[in-house]
């Protein structure tokens, strides 16, 4: 395939300015001058300022809390270039929001997954970029291209400034063994150990037990997200209870709702490495969580689908 011939043009939403103010950067490229508003009733009002036709549209838009406001707002971008007559449009979704309900995992219940890559596809997205899927099959939803990214070489080039050699590479649940043995890989071929849990609620956990000894042993747990920070804090402390001789959690998506900044900040952890996926403000988090950027990574896929170059060798 060809490179694409109108030029790059990024349009950033409401849901993470920061982020698409960094690409930008990045990329060297102006952010579209384009009105993302709310009416009084809540209602989103969008205007694009300048004349996008034939160009190369990348939407930088996080489905990240408010979930539902960031996800409108999104189909109404896409909906805005469609109508627009932009000649390619792709949505950047650094967080895919709704990605944890991938199947019926019981009786009437929506694969709500599914309803949001519908709606984007037929909102009049061509593309989609995102990063750390919840459930990497979720691109299997998708009749169009969708570009899987990892978090994991941002987090990685930190993890090896600032853990010990020899770590052992920790999975919170059997689910995550996939993203653990590519942490492991990278650092090395690390060892592996797992974390057995069974979940009570979706915001309770009870551990049952470990395999694999991490006595002794410098620890690095790794997941996709934190949400409540239930799993990944239990996680740590069975670590500690294990013998290991020290703590980090290296993970994705920052979501922290509920009392996910306090059980951080009470559980026995060395240092938390999260992207920003999603926005935070850093004055209001705990010392020991630090934010590593990911804008290097989208920048570079965005070039590269734009030059019609390969994505996954940035893996």
């Amino acid at each position: 395939m060809a490179a694409f011939n109108g030029e790059i043009t990024l349009i950033a939403g409401n849901s993470h300015p920061e982020l698409a103010q960094a690409i930008s950067k990045e990329l060297g490229r102006p952010l579209a001058d384009a009105d993302v508003r709310h009416f009084p009733d809540g209602e989103c009002d969008i205007k694009l300022n300048q004349d996008l036709r034939g160009t190369d549209c990348f939407v930088i838009q996080s489905t990240c809390p408010p979930v539902n406001e960031n996800w409108a707002e999104l189909l109404l971008i896409l909906d805005t270039l469609r109508r627009s007559s932009a000649g390619r449009i792709t949505a950047v979704m650094p967080y895919f929001g709704y990605a944890r309900k991938d199947r019926k995992d019981e009786g009437r219940v929506p694969i709500s997954a599914k309803v949001v890559a519908n709606t984007l596809a037929h909102g009049g997205a061509d593309r989609i970029v995102t990063l750390d899927l919840h459930a990497a099959q979720i691109q299997g939803f998708f009749d169009i291209p969708v570009d899987h990214l990892y978090a994991k070489p941002a987090l990685v080039s930190r993890l090896k400034e600032i853990t010990d050699p020899n770590p052992m590479i920790v999975s919170p649940d059997v689910g995550g063994i996939k993203m653990a043995r590519a942490y492991a890989k990278v650092l090395g071929n690390a060892d592996l150990a797992i974390v057995d849990k069974r979940r009570i609620s979706g915001s309770e956990i009870a551990i049952e037990h470990m395999i694999g000894d991490v006595s002794g042993r410098p620890v690095i747990i790794v997941d996709d997200m934190i949400s409540t920070g239930g799993s990944i804090s239990e996680a740590a402390r069975i670590c500690r209870d294990q013998g290991a001789s020290s703590v980090t959690i290296a993970v994705s998506h920052a979501v922290f709702c509920g009392p996910a900044l306090e059980r951080l900040e009470a559980a026995p952890v060395d240092k938390v490495l999260v992207s920003d996926t999603i926005p935070r403000n850093e004055v209001d988090l705990p010392s020991k969580i630090e934010v590593v950027s990911v804008a290097p990574l989208l920048a570079k896929a965005i070039t590269n689908i734009h030059d019609a170059k390969s994505v996954s060798s940035l893996f």
